[in-house]
């Protein structure tokens, strides 16, 4: 009888474990992931009330094994677009993905991919701009890639300029736009954009604005298309025969650029929410097609390490522009109450010579381009893993302090 009893019993005791089991299970996970949080975020207060200089530093060789934070060959996100997979495409020095940002007063604090994927729990991170936003989206894909489940769902979904990937298990989506000008202009096909005579609505932005507008946040970036020594401004529409429209053929490239910096600050006063919305903008990504003037020939082909001069600028990087970015970004916090935070990689990654894709490129050269490698090198672009790969980290320690 007694065997009975335990027979009937015990079935009902293990159900009872498993109840008693699995809340403690959730809580020490929960707990743990609670505790990485704190963790991180009270050392990066602590750096912040130093005040420490993020963009200030120099570049160290970390032969560990910590270092490149990911694999190339690990992250399955690059098979959606070949074009920062520099080791697959041939590139065999693999010196590039050694150098670490080391900041003159304290240290960049390592990305936590769980920790950055609990902040974004239930939220939408879209980064909008060019090709090298595009650049630092695909890095930062690859950064948190080895701290999805095994079991998740990698694939990314392409709606005409918006790309997005969904992390399931945490309800979180990280996505590009592609609008290399900000405001609208004949070059807004993510695939179809070589244009020659580039046309551009300065004051209109509300197409493009209305794919991110539910975004929480949102990092911009728009730099090395407006370096075109002459653009078509349009006023009016792109709709052939439109008797309002009017085109002017303009030069001065601060400008232009000022103008649709403009149009945008003004899209962001009235629609962006502060409380709600977090707001980066990304410094200029430099290129490396000169040195330090138009006679120094210095290009990326054949670079292997990164410029040791410190303080150094190259001729690409136009810091008059910088300044009128600079500048709209005060106006909109001073005059408008809004914060978009600047980061300001620009010289960090101007050192960085060697980590271009060069001649490795998606579609590889053939014996004219071999010929004059130099030519046909890509230094505006980043190998990855690389230097998007800092400025993620950058970007990592702004989310996770606030």
């Amino acid at each position: 009888m007694g065997d009975r009893s335990l027979e009937t019993v015990y079935p009902h005791l293990v159900v009872l474990l498993i109840l008693l089991v699995l809340p403690t299970i959730f809580f020490l996970r929960h707990n743990r992931i609670s505790n990485r949080l704190f963790q991180q975020e009270h050392l990066l207060r602590n750096d912040e009330k130093k005040q420490c200089d993020f963009f200030s530093g120099r570049w160290v060789y970390d032969d560990h094994v910590s270092y490149p934070l990911y694999r190339e060959a690990n992250c399955s996100f690059l098979e959606f677009d070949t074009s920062f997979s520099c080791q697959r495409n041939g590139r065999r020095d693999l010196e590039y993905q050694k150098w670490r940002w080391q900041p003159f007063e304290c240290d960049l604090p390592r990305f936590n991919g769980t920790v950055l994927l609990e902040k974004l729990r239930g939220k939408k991170l879209i980064f909008v701009g060019d090709s090298l936003n595009r650049n630092q989206w695909m890095s930062m894909l690859c950064l948190t890639e080895s701290y999805l489940s095994p079991s998740s769902n990698k694939s990314i979904t392409t709606t005409q300029s918006l790309f997005t990937f969904h992390a399931s298990e945490y309800n979180a989506t990280i996505g590009f736009y592609w609008s290399p000008l900000l405001v609208e202009s004949n070059s807004d096909d993510p695939e179809d954009h070589r244009i020659k005579d580039r046309v551009i609505r300065i004051n209109s932005i509300y197409k493009h604005a209305r794919q991110w507008s539910d975004a929480d946040i949102l990092i911009f970036d728009s730099f090395g298309w407006w370096l075109e020594p002459t653009m078509t401004v349009l006023w009016g529409s792109f709709e052939k025969g439109s008797e309002e429209a009017i085109k002017v053929r303009v030069g001065m490239k601060h400008r232009r650029y000022e103008m649709a910096l403009n149009t945008w600050s003004e899209w962001i006063e009235i629609n962006v929410n502060p409380s709600r919305t977090r707001l980066f903008f990304m410094g200029f990504s430099p290129f490396h097609f000169y040195g330090e003037s138009l006679r120094d020939l210095r290009n990326c082909y054949n670079a292997t390490e990164p410029i040791k001069k410190r303080d150094y600028w190259g001729i690409a990087t136009d810091i008059e522009m910088m300044k009128v970015l600079e500048s709209i970004l005060k106006k909109l916090e001073k005059q408008r109450g809004i914060q978009v935070q600047y980061l300001n990689i620009s010289q960090l990654s101007d050192y960085r010579i060697d980590a271009h894709p060069s001649i490795y490129r998606k579609t590889p050269p053939n014996k004219n381009q071999l010929a004059y490698p130099l030519s046909f090198s890509d230094c505006a672009h980043w190998c990855l893993p690389g230097v998007p790969d800092i400025w993620n980290q950058i970007l990592y320690s702004y989310l996770v302090i606030n």
